[in-house]
């Protein structure tokens, strides 16, 4: 089956939900390069769910094109938001095959929304195939792409007491260093959330790695616990 039809659907919603006052603004913010539309994302997300209901996707590899499509001939920047959307299908979680979808959105896509917006989908594979997965976000957490790094720090956001912190300890570890604004605060972010679950642990873990962490990176984690 094409993917057009929804690929088309999904664009003319977009198009015919522009705000051109709003635009300007929304581009600014993310200091995006790519033109937005001025949908706000929770309408991107919605207008995705209502073409994937008129134009179903029935295989994995139907997916897998659908996201790399839109994505890698997007206009706006809200197209490449309906790809991201689209690494939510059922058909998608927990499955490994998705791994080079992620990778590249990560390092095309090169900016904090854009990677942060899959995150979930990697802590999805953590639940599901953890030892493969595990082996994965090792990789990328020495990576020479900062994005693919901080990806990989904050791959476990939503996991709470499900949160390994063997693998999280070995990913901040081999970025503490790293004077990048983007890796820093996603030490900070994955710590920060872990503190919900098990504050003396996060408390314990700065306090071991006072040297190393950068002070955004220990504001961050200790945000909430003191």
């Amino acid at each position: 089956m094409s993917v057009a039809p929804l690929i088309s659907d999904i664009r003319d919603a977009l198009r015919d939900e522009a705000d051109p006052e709003r635009a300007p603004g929304m581009q600014a913010y993310m200091k995006s390069a790519m033109p937005y539309r001025g949908v706000r994302l929770p309408r991107v997300r919605a207008i995705t769910t209502v073409a994937l209901k008129a134009h179903p996707l029935l295989t994995l590899d139907e997916v897998e094109t659908a996201v790399t499509t839109l994505w890698d001939e997007a206009a706006f920047r809200e197209e490449r938001y309906a790809a991201s959307a689209l690494t939510g299908h059922p058909l998608a979680i927990g499955r490994l095959e998705m791994i080079p979808v992620y990778e590249h959105i990560a390092v095309s896509g090169a900016w904090w929304d854009h990677v942060d917006s899959i995150c979930g989908r990697v802590a999805d594979l953590h639940d599901l195939r953890p030892a493969e997965t595990a082996e994965i976000v090792r990789r990328w957490g020495r990576s020479d792409d900062r994005w693919l790094r901080r990806l990989a720090i904050i791959s476990q956001l939503g996991r709470r007491e499900r949160v390994d912190t063997a693998l999280l300890t070995e990913l901040i570890e081999a970025n503490a260093a790293d004077p990048d604004f983007f890796v820093r605060k996603a030490i900070g972010s994955a710590l920060r959330e872990y503190a919900r679950v098990d504050p003396d642990w996060v408390r314990a873990f700065v306090a071991a790695h006072a040297d190393t962490l950068s002070s955004l990176s220990r504001r961050e984690a200790l945000k909430h616990v003191g």
